[in-house]
C-alpha cells in the first residue's frame, strides 16, 4: 500500500518555490519508486503574487503558523524562509506538535540546531538539514549513510557558488575583483549586500555543520578561522597561474592528533588537484576516510531545483523512514572542552611583496624569514626596475612560496618585513600543495 504523506511549505522564494514544483512534478514517480505519496498540503507566505505564479489552490494557503502545524494532514514542515528569526519560531512550533521538518536554513542549523534537536528528540519527531549544505550535492546524507565506516581525517571544499564564480571569473578573464562583483550581482549569483558570500560567512556555516558531522564533535561556527576574497588581487591569481596554482575559497577541516583545525579563506591549490577543475556556480567536497581513501562530491551548490532535490530528497527520506536519527555526538552550544582547537595551524604559504630592486635586499628578507623558522621553495621576482628610479618606482613585485610552517610565524614575519624599508608585504594566500 502506498503511504501517504502531507507537507506544508513556509515560504515560496527560489528555494521554496522550487520544491513545490519538483513535489508536484514528480508526485506519481515517488508514486512509482519510493511507493509514498506525497502532497503539498498547505503554504504559508507573505506574497500572494508568488502563489498564482506557482498556481497553488488558494485552499491550501495559509494565513498563521498555528494554522499549518494544527492542520491533521500535513506530516512534515518544510522551511525556505532562511534567518534566525521567524524560521526558528515556525520550526519550533512544528516541532511541539510532533511534524518532522525539513530545512534549508544553513545560518540557523549552525547556530540553534543543538535547540531544535532538543525539542525534536522530546517529540520523536525528525529534523533534516540536507539542503542547508552545498545545495544539490548529497554532501550530509553521505556523511551520515556513506561513509560511516571511516574515521573522517580531512575535508576540504569549494562550499559557495558566489565566490567560486567570481574567483573563476577572475581567473580565465584577468578582470578585477570589483568589476566581476558587479557583474555576479546583475546575473544573480551575488545579493546586493554579497558580505555574507565575500567575506566567508556563508561558508563558515556550511563548515561548522559538516565538520560536526565528520568528526563526530561539536565545532562551532565561532571557532573557524575566516578570512573572504575581498582583498584578492588579479595580479596574485595571475602569478599563481604561472606557477601551476588556481585559487579558490576553500573551507577547510583536519582532525589530527593534536587537535581539529577549521578554516575558510583563499587558498591556492595545484592544478593537478581535483578542486581546481571546479568552476563557476559549481561547489565540491573532498573527503579522506582512513577506509575508503579520498571521496569527491560535485555539483550544483545552489538554485532553485538543485536545491529542491534536496530538501525534496530529505522529505522522501522522513516518509519512508520510521526511526529517527540524530547526531552522532553531543550537541550543545559550545564545543566539547576535551576537545582542542588548533588555531596555529600549519600550511604552505604564498606571499607577495613588493621590495627595493638593488643587491642585497633578497639576502635581507629571506634573513627575516630563516629567523622565524620559514623555508622557502620559490622566490620569483617579476621584472627590473629602472636603476635610475628612485621611491616606489625603484621596487619590483616578488613572489615567494614557503614549505608548511606555523601561521602565527608567517604573521611576525610579515610585520616584521612592513617594519623595515626594503619591501612591503602586498598579500598573503595559504596553499595546499597536495
Amino acid at each position: 500500500m502506498v503511504k501517504k504523506v502531507g507537507v506544508a511549505i513556509l515560504g515560496l522564494g527560489v528555494v521554496g518555490g522550487g520544491t513545490y514544483q519538483t513535489l508536484v512534478k514528480h508526485r506519481e514517480f515517488y508514486k512509482q519508486t519510493q511507493n509514498v505519496d506525497v502532497t503539498v498540503e498547505s503554504v504559508l507566505v507573505r506574497s500572494g503574487k508568488r502563489v498564482k505564479e506557482l498556481g497553488i489552490p488558494e485552499e491550501l494557503v495559509a494565513k498563521t503558523i498555528e494554522e499549518v502545524v494544527a492542520n491533521p494532514a500535513v506530516d512534515i514542515v518544510v522551511e525556505t524562509i532562511g534567518g534566525c528569526g521567524v524560521a526558528k519560531e515556525y520550526i519550533l512550533a512544528a516541532l511541539n506538535e510532533g511534524k518532522s521538518v525539513v530545512t534549508a536554513n544553513k545560518e540557523l542549523i549552525c547556530k540553534y540546531s543543538h535547540e531544535l534537536e532538543r525539542v525534536a528528540k522530546r517529540n520523536s519527531c525528525g529534523l533534516y538539514y540536507e539542503a542547508s549544505c552545498v545545495g544539490g550535492v548529497p554532501i550530509i546524507r553521505t556523511l551520515l549513510d556513506g561513509v560511516q565506516a571511516n574515521r573522517i581525517t580531512e575535508m576540504m571544499g569549494i562550499i559557495n557558488g558566489t565566490t567560486n564564480y567570481i574567483l573563476t571569473k577572475m581567473t580565465q578573464e584577468g578582470a578585477e575583483y570589483d568589476e566581476v562583483l558587479k557583474e555576479a550581482q546583475r546575473l544573480g549569483y551575488a545579493e546586493a549586500d554579497p558580505t555574507a558570500d565575500v567575506e566567508g560567512h556563508d561558508a563558515t556555516y556550511k563548515l561548522s555543520i559538516l565538520a560536526s558531522m565528520a568528526f563526530h564533535t561539536k565545532v562551532p561556527y565561532t571557532k573557524i578561522f575566516r578570512e573572504g576574497i575581498s582583498e584578492v588581487g588579479r595580479k596574485d591569481i595571475q602569478f599563481g597561474k604561472e606557477l601551476g596554482y588556481t585559487l579558490k575559497l576553500l573551507a577547510i577541516a583536519k582532525n589530527t592528533e593534536k587537535g581539529i583545525e577549521v578554516r575558510v579563506h583563499p587558498t591556492f591549490v595545484r592544478d593537478r588537484h581535483p578542486l581546481a577543475a571546479v568552476n563557476d556556480s559549481y561547489n565540491a567536497v573532498f573527503l579522506r576516510g582512513d577506509a575508503v581513501g579520498d571521496v569527491m562530491l560535485y555539483g550544483r551548490g545552489a538554485g532553485a531545483f538543485p536545491t529542491a532535490s534536496a530538501v525534496v530528497s530529505d522529505v522522501i527520506f522522513a516518509a519512508t523512514h520510521a526511526d529517527v536519527k540524530y547526531s552522532t555526538f553531543k550537541n550543545t552550544a559550545n564545543a566539547d572542552p576535551n576537545v582542542n582547537f588548533i588555531s596555529d595551524f600549519e600550511s604552505a604559504y604564498y606571499i607577495r611583496l613588493f621590495v627595493d630592486d638593488k643587491a642585497g635586499t633578497l639576502t635581507k628578507i629571506t634573513g627575516i624569514f630563516a629567523r622565524y623558522g620559514i623555508s622557502i621553495v620559490v622566490v620569483d621576482q617579476k621584472g627590473r626596475a629602472d636603476p635610475t628610479a628612485t621611491g616606489d618606482a625603484a621596487r619590483v613585485p616578488l613572489v615567494v612560496i614557503t614549505h608548511k610552517t606555523r601561521e602565527n610565524s608567517i604573521k611576525k614575519a610579515v610585520a616584521k618585513i612592513n617594519e623595515t624599508d626594503l619591501a612591503i608585504v602586498r598579500s598573503v594566500i595559504r596553499v595546499e600543495d597536495q
